[in-house]
């Protein structure tokens, strides 16, 4: 589902001016998260060697989810309370298919933990709250404006991607409540147009918490999902006039074994053509689990090749975390 410009914008104003206005989530149980990576992480390029972002005590023994970019290859995880109180923290868990990650702080933080709602109930245009640290600007009105799948970059996908206005600049990690209190999505991303339709509305999206509930107690046990990882290639994309275009090939990555470069055109995955990012991610995570051959069909200096791609496990490619 997806509102149209006016309803948006409608619905954005009065979520931000109170009208009707949510009931207050539980503030106490989002915190501010510190995180340093590890010497040598693969992801400080991008994400940075120091990151903050907010974090949500979810459960009594001191269990926190967040946005899973801030804990990759963590070394160090500080965790500030609302009494600015501060407390450290282990990865438990990361899932790259919803994105989310796990801590546990140790000793827990006294302050309750939050309800997880149920992101399918959400309702067009319906007000919510977004609720990050103090630091990060606090407790915001939104609005849902849109509902739909979302492609990343980064080998990412996910079904009923939730879209909010206006957007939040400080998003990592951020809660989104229901009318009720209670957490239905983690923020990932500020974008421009979250109502999909080409024109700048710019946004944020979140990761909706319904994706976590399946998977939650394997995360806790186990650290991961349960079964093979899909095959991950270690390619950044761009979709551009419907071609898959490589932007970015990562160092020591699978793709970077078999000799893929910025600038190919991926046309087709084992015989199969792909008409965009989501057709590419459909089939490359149809072909099996990780470490299977992918034969990739691209175009280099118009000269169309086959290549073949020892795929990977994404996890085992990032510096391990220590378990709690």
């Amino acid at each position: 589902m997806t509102a149209s410009l006016f309803a948006a914008s409608v619905a954005a104003w009065r979520a931000t001016n109170g009208i009707p206005r949510p009931a207050e989530p539980p503030l106490d149980a989002v915190v501010k998260l510190s995180i340093r990576a590890a010497e040598g992480a693969r992801t400080a390029d991008t994400l940075g060697a120091e990151r903050e972002g907010t974090g949500i005590l979810i459960d009594g023994n001191g269990l926190i989810l967040t946005i899973g970019y801030l804990i990759l290859e963590a070394a160090s995880v500080l965790v500030m309370a609302g009494d600015n109180r501060i407390y450290p923290a282990s990865v438990i868990g990361f899932d790259h298919a919803s994105g989310l990650g796990l801590l546990r702080a140790s000793p827990a933080p006294s302050c309750a933990p939050v309800e997880l709602g149920d992101s399918d109930a959400l309702a067009e245009l319906q007000s919510l709250v977004v609720a990050g640290h103090e630091g990060a600007g606090g407790i915001t009105g939104a609005a849902l404006v849109s509902r739909r799948r979302f492609t990343g970059w980064w080998e990412y996908m996910i079904e009923d991607a939730l879209f909010t206005a206006p957007p939040r600049y400080e998003h990592s990690g951020a809660a989104l409540f229901d009318g009720e209190g209670r957490l239905v999505g983690i923020a990932s991303l500020w974008v421009s147009d979250v109502l999909g339709s080409g024109m700048a509305f710019p946004g944020n999206m979140f990761v909706p918490i319904n994706l976590l509930k399946d998977v939650l107690d394997d995360l806790v046990r186990d650290g991961r999902r349960p079964g093979a990882g899909r095959p991950w290639l270690g390619l950044n994309t761009e979709q551009v006039d419907g071609h898959v275009v490589v932007s970015r090939v990562l160092p020591d990555s699978p793709a970077a074994h078999a000799g893929l470069q910025r600038g190919d055109i991926i046309l087709g995955v084992g015989g199969d053509s792909i008409a965009g990012q989501s057709e590419f991610y459909e089939s490359l995570w149809g072909s099996g689990g990780a470490g299977i051959d992918v034969t990739l069909h691209i175009v280099r200096d118009k000269v169309v090749k086959h290549l073949i791609v020892q795929s990977g496990d994404r996890l085992e490619y990032l510096l391990p975390w220590r378990r709690a």
